[in-house]
C-alpha cells in the first residue's frame, strides 16, 4: 500500500532535491540493514581452497539483514542482479519470519565448487544456531541450487526446511533451442549465450561479454519502461547497472560455463523432498524456449512430483492486459508475486495458524 503511495504522488519526480533526499535516506537505510557477513566455521571452503588454492579468487560474498524471526531465508540471485537487489521487494515478508541472507557471486571469475562449499558452510552455521533456513533461488540460482542438492549428502537436505524455486533456469536447454528446431525469430539472450559458448575464450569472449552487458541492460530498460519508479527502485537501479557493467570479462564468461555444465536431472529420483514452491512467469516462453525441460518438468504434474514430491507450482499473473509478468520479474512485478510468496511461507511456517483461520 505504501509503495502505491510513492507511485501515485510523482514523489521522484515533482522535486529533484526532495527526490535527491529520498534517494540517499533509502540507500543509506539499506546499507544499515544489509551489512557483510561470514560464517564463523568454513570447513568446506577451507578444504577446497587448501586443494584448490586458485578457487579462493572466486568466492561469493555474503551478506546478512537481521531479524528476530527463527525463519530464516538464504537468497540465491540469477546472473544479474545480484540477490542483495533481487529480492528488494520481498525483503519485509521475508525479514518477517527471519534474518535473510544474501549470496552475491564474484565479479571477477565463479566456481561452482566455491559457490557449493560458501553455500553448505552457510547452511551449517545456521543450523547450529537451531534453524533451519528456506532457500529462494531465482534463474540461473535455481541451476545453481539444484546441482547443490543433487551433489549433496542427506545431512544438508535435512538441514533445509523448504524452496522456492522462481523461473528456474536448469541448463542451457531451457534457453537455447536445439540445432534441429526450426527457427522463429531472432533471441537476444539465446544468440549471446550460443556465441559466447562457442567462442574462443582467448580472442572473441569481450565483444561478446560486451554485447551480452548491452543485452541486460536493455532488459532492465524495457521493464522500466511506462512505469512510474519509486524510490526503492531508483536506488537499486545504479547498484544493478554497476553490476552488468563492472562483471569482468573473465566473471560473466566463468558464469556462462557453469550455466552448460548444468545437466538436467535424469530418472524421476527426488531431487530435494521438503516442502518447495515453484513460481513461473506468464510470460516465460518469452525467455524460455518452448522445448525447455525445465517447462516441460512443471508442466507435467507427474514428472515434477517425482523430483519434488512436496511441491506447489503457480503461474504469476499480473492480472494486466499489455503488461504480463515476465520471466523472474520480482522488481517490476513485485505485486503479483508477494502475495504467493506470502501465502505460501505463513501456510508452511504457521500450519497451525492457517488451521485456526
Amino acid at each position: 500500500m505504501k509503495e502505491r503511495a510513492i507511485k501515485s504522488n510523482g514523489m521522484c519526480g515533482s522535486n529533484p532535491i526532495v527526490a535527491s533526499a529520498a534517494l540517499l535516506a533509502t540507500g543509506f537505510m539499506r546499507s544499515v540493514a544489509i551489512k557483510r557477513y561470514a560464517p564463523i566455521a568454513r570447513g568446506r571452503e577451507v578444504r577446497l581452497v587448501v586443494n584448490r588454492p586458485e578457487t579462493h579468487k572466486a568466492r561469493c560474498l555474503i551478506f546478512r539483514e537481521k531479524s528476530l524471526g527463527v525463519f530464516p531465508t538464504i537468497v540465491l540471485g540469477g546472473f544479474v542482479p545480484d540477490a542483495t537487489e533481487t529480492v528488494e521487494f520481498q525483503r519485509q515478508i521475508l525479514r518477517r519470519h527471519g534474518s535473510i541472507y544474501y549470496v552475491n557471486y564474484p565479479r571477477t571469475g565463479f566456481c561452482a565448487e566455491m559457490f557449493a562449499a560458501q553455500l553448505g558452510d552457510l547452511i551449517d552455521e545456521i543450523l547450529r544456531k537451531g534453524q533451519k533456513p528456506l532457500i529462494m533461488s531465482v534463474s540461473f540460482g535455481s541451476g545453481l541450487l539444484l546441482d547443490f542438492l543433487q551433489h549433496a549428502d542427506e545431512q544438508i537436505h535435512e538441514s533445509i526446511r523448504g524452496l522456492i524455486l522462481i523461473s528456474p533456469v536448469i541448463c542451457t536447454d531451457d534457453l537455447i533451442r536445439p540445432a534441429t528446431e526450426r527457427r522463429e525469430g531472432v533471441r537476444l539472450l539465446e544468440s549471446n549465450l550460443k556465441k559466447i559458448m562457442a567462442a574462443d575464450p582467448h580472442t572473441d569472449i569481450e565483444k561478446h561479454i560486451e554485447r551480452s552487458r548491452r543485452c541486460f541492460q536493455s532488459l532492465f530498460t524495457a521493464g522500466a519502461e511506462n512505469r512510474q519508479l519509486s524510490v526503492r527502485h531508483l536506488t537499486i537501479r545504479k547498484k544493478i547497472m554497476d553490476v552488468i557493467n563492472h562483471t569482468s570479462v573473465q566473471g560473466g564468461f566463468e558464469r556462462v560455463l557453469t550455466l552448460g555444465k548444468f545437466i538436467f536431472p535424469a530418472g524421476s529420483g527426488s531431487l530435494f523432498a521438503g516442502p518447495v514452491l515453484s513460481l513461473l512467469a506468464e510470460n516465460e516462453e518469452d525467455t524460455l524456449v518452448q522445448s525447455s525441460p525445465t517447462l516441460g518438468m512443471f508442466r507435467d504434474p507427474a514428472q515434477f512430483r517425482g523430483f519434488f514430491p512436496n511441491s506447489q507450482v503457480s503461474t504469476v499473473r499480473s492480472g494486466v492486459t499489455g503488461d504480463g509478468v515476465a520471466h523472474a520479474s520480482l522488481i517490476f512485478h513485485h505485486e503479483a508475486y508477494n502475495h504467493l510468496i506470502a501465502g505460501w511461507y505463513n501456510k508452511l511456517l504457521y500450519p497451525r495458524l492457517q488451521l485456526a483461520v
